[in-house]
């Protein structure tokens, strides 16, 4: 049997740490709820010290009274107060643990308040800053950045502004792949900030960072693991294939060299969990140090040291990411037990490190990859047992074991992981199954070659060939798993979504381990359970499927009708892109589901008017990268922010800014940098690939689109969306210098501002620009003939548009 009984307080501690860093987010004070939650703590103390003074008055008031008939009145009595006092004891550890965690986001909080960089946000002025990265660098989806322009995403802590020292809120900054930065690295750069909402585990967000310089690197208990790490890196990338790829990821957790594509395959196939750092790799590393020390004859107190040193190189090797100090934390709370001769239950030492570290970060209870690892880790814990016992019903026992523990897993994170892909991986049990017996022999012996490289490089890069044999099946795995049909079982998104497989999760498992209730029940349970998987399969799929009958597979450049507003999607190579969301979130969704499209490589956000991006909303969760232009205060916080928390990289461009998209570039051609936010700085992209050159304008007006044509001086191009719907404001030499064959329009029928406009009609045709209109045609499908003609499928009509001689 598990010890329950810090689940409470764990899942008390993560629910006030939830809510109080959004607290000021719903216009709530912090400090309010700390002190809401101290005060309950307190009264709740009071009622214990009562009734627990008045059960010691009572048994003695017991021991000189007589026995008579009032024996039984007086056990009764002391069995209701001893009920109490266990009532109070439990709520007392909950209310303190989690006014404790209030009490920790309230002081940071009020801390992010008082930082300089919250009035030069407001102000948008630009400082000088001095920040320490806090972890490693991250790769910002590489496949979008051109190919010498990478770019990274740097976590770290603000050191000064203005070369005032300041507290060390978190900040975030991108940077340029070229940036010589390791955790412990301090940088000094110009930039200006956006302050993110409470919630967000990253206070402000550094952006069109200058210069930048690094003015002191790691400390030497950090510089170690960095040279280290980029050695395991660069001898792993001498291997081949996938395998190169993953051999780091199942070692240490550096997941640099792995493309889109094994990305979105280990994703599908539901083994990315394989490539992140996890209690395994800590108990791994955890029981090595505690053997070895063993077989020196060390007394149990040393082991247990010996085994937190380790622990702690392999920390400080694989970056604190939410997962490894969860599981740092877990162990760290196992080998105290264990010093201490007490034996620490799993459960328990789950719960305990729960506390802390959300006690410690109060952000943590927002954290996905925190958790996904809790939840796996509780799954493995309270499930795998049960769930083998009646797999053993029906098979022998080891496959019955090794068939337990993804199931185990899979159960235990699928609602969390439904709030960031609304969808069910069909294959990823088997494709866990198949990958199981090759990760810990891709792991240790990946692990054994990182540290042996600088000591003996020969042997050290054998056992990374041998760890590439493990890895690349693997990737093999991830790809057949993710290339099978039906792989992807479409789900309710958000709350709803996670709550309805939450609930089918329960249901399924009673029905499955319990075998209490009479036949009735469960029938009634059965039928229940069909409902919960069925509808919502049913309402999302079913749509979808009728839609995708009713309009070609192929096509490449989609124009959304979303009524008065822009939101056109570009296909490359199995690369998608958005420019825009239009004005309403339904209509978005209803265009994206009606094309059967559920990712985005790459959001173009023109600029901030609600018309091109008050319909992000329905593209959360799904966008891998935003560029955007010049940041708009509260208007862009109230874009941008969300898309951040569903896992998009964003980044502010300007031009000359270039990228990719499948097998087609893109660049920048404006607008230059530092140009204030508004119409006339749309992000204007250049799109060269199976379509041709196209040109997206966003809503630039005629003097921008003038200053435009003389700064980049683009030439033909095939496709180009007219700016600013169709309006009046258009320069007659930009379109005669673009000459496109196809003009696509994002207009709402009876809009009431005239667009578009006979003067922009008469150019266009003036030209032979053939038009192609939302508000005429519905959404509309272009797909390129390689001639620079295009066939034209609509929701009113199809045809070729030929081009121009």
């Amino acid at each position: 049997m598990h010890d329950l009984r810090m689940l409470l307080p764990a899942c008390a501690t993560w629910a006030a740490a939830w809510a109080a860093v959004g607290a000021p987010d719903a216009g709530i004070d912090g400090w309010m709820t700390a002190a809401s939650l101290w005060a309950l703590a307190f009264i709740v103390a009071g009622l214990l010290c009562w009734a627990t003074l008045d059960r010691h008055g009572s048994a003695r008031r017991a021991l000189n009274t007589p026995l008579g008939d009032g024996r039984d009145t007086r056990t009764t009595s002391s069995r209701r107060r001893a009920l109490l006092v266990a009532v109070a004891a439990t709520t007392l550890v909950v209310l303190a643990c989690a006014a404790l965690a209030a009490t920790t986001a309230a002081a940071g909080l009020a801390e992010r308040a008082r930082s300089p960089l919250t009035e030069a946000a407001r102000a948008r002025s630009t400082v000088d800053v001095v920040i320490e990265a806090t972890t490693s660098p991250r790769p910002m989806r590489a496949a979008v950045w051109a190919a010498d322009e990478p770019m990274v995403r740097v976590d770290g802590v603000l050191v000064s502004v203005d070369g005032v020292a300041a507290a060390d809120v978190p900040v975030t900054v991108g940077l340029s792949a070229s940036t010589d930065v390791e955790w412990g690295t301090r940088l000094s750069f110009a930039a200006r900030a956006q302050s993110l909402p409470a919630g967000e585990s990253t206070a402000f967000r550094l952006v069109s960072p200058d210069r930048v310089d690094p003015v002191g690197g790691p400390p030497p208990w950090l510089a170690w693991a960095s040279g280290l790490r980029h050695g395991f890196a660069d001898a792993a990338a001498g291997l081949e294939g996938d395998g190169a790829a993953l051999v780091p990821g199942l070692a240490i957790g550096d997941t640099s060299a792995v493309d889109a594509d094994l990305d979105a395959a280990m994703k599908a196939s539901s083994l990315t969990h394989l490539t992140a750092v996890s209690g395994a790799n800590c108990a791994i590393v955890t029981a090595a140090a505690f053997g070895l020390a063993a077989a020196c004859g060390l007394g149990r107190r040393s082991r247990v040291v010996v085994a937190l040193v380790a622990l702690a190189g392999f920390v400080v090797l694989v970056t604190p990411q939410a997962s490894v100090i969860r599981a740092a934390a877990m162990a760290v709370v196992i080998l105290v037990g264990v010093a201490s001769s007490r034996r620490a239950g799993g459960t328990s030492a789950l719960s305990v490190a729960v506390v802390l570290l959300l006690v410690q970060n109060p952000w943590l209870a927002r954290d996905y990859g925190f958790a996904l690892s809790a939840a796996a880790t509780a799954g493995l814990l309270l499930l795998a047992a049960p769930l083998a016992r009646r797999f053993a019903e029906v098979m022998p026992v080891p496959l019955a074991i090794v068939l337990a523990v993804p199931v185990a897993a899979q159960v235990a994170c699928q609602p969390v992981l439904i709030l960031l892909d609304p969808a069910i991986a069909v294959y990823g049990v088997a494709a866990n199954l198949l990958a199981a017996p090759a990760a810990p022999v891709g792991t240790v012996v990946g692990m054994i070659g990182c540290l042996l490289l600088p000591i003996l490089p020969s042997v050290g890069f054998a056992l990374l060939q041998v760890a590439w044999v493990p890895a690349s099946w693997i990737a093999l795995v991830a790809h057949g798993a993710s290339g099978l049909p039906g792989g992807r079982l479409p789900w309710l998104s958000d709350a709803p979504g996670a709550c309805v497989l939450l609930v089918a999760t329960a249901v399924g498992l009673w029905l499955l381990l319990d075998r209490r209730g009479g036949r009735t029940l469960r029938r009634v349970a059965a039928v229940v359970l069909v409902l919960l998987v069925a509808v919502p399969i049913g309402l999302v799929a079913g749509p979808s499927v009728v839609a995708r009958a009713s309009h070609p597979g192929e096509w490449d450049v989609a124009n959304c009708d979303v009524g008065q507003g822009d939101a056109v999607l570009v296909r490359s190579e199995g690369s998608t892109a958005l420019f825009d969301t239009g004005p309403d979130p339904a209509a978005l969704g209803r265009c994206l589901e009606f094309l059967g499209v559920e990712r985005i490589d790459l959001l173009v956000l023109t600029h901030w008017d609600a018309d091109h991006v008050a319909g992000s909303g329905a593209v959360v969760g799904m966008v891998q990268t935003v560029v955007h232009g010049p940041l708009d205060d509260e208007r862009s916080s109230r874009v941008l922010d969300p898309l951040i928390a569903g896992g998009a990289d964003a980044v502010e461009v300007a031009s000359g800014r270039r990228g990719v998209l499948g097998d087609s570039r893109w660049s920048v051609l404006w607008p230059p940098a530092r140009t204030a936010p508004g119409n006339d700085a749309s992000v204007v992209l250049e799109l060269e690939g199976r379509i041709g050159r196209a040109v997206f304008l966003g809503d630039l007006g005629e003097e921008a689109q003038a200053r435009m044509l003389a700064d980049a001086a683009p030439g033909r191009v095939d496709l180009v969306k007219v700016a600013h719907h169709g309006s009046a404001d258009q320069s007659e030499r930009l379109y005669e210098a673009l000459s496109a064959t196809v003009g696509v329009i994002g207009v709402g029928a009876d809009n009431g501002y005239g667009h578009p406009t006979d003067r922009l009609l008469e150019l266009l045709d003036r030209l032979g620009t053939v038009p192609v209109r939302s508000d005429r045609s519905g959404t509309s499908l272009l797909t390129a003939t390689g001639d620079g003609g295009f066939r034209l499928w609509t929701e009113r009509s199809a045809g070729d548009v030929a081009p121009r001689p």
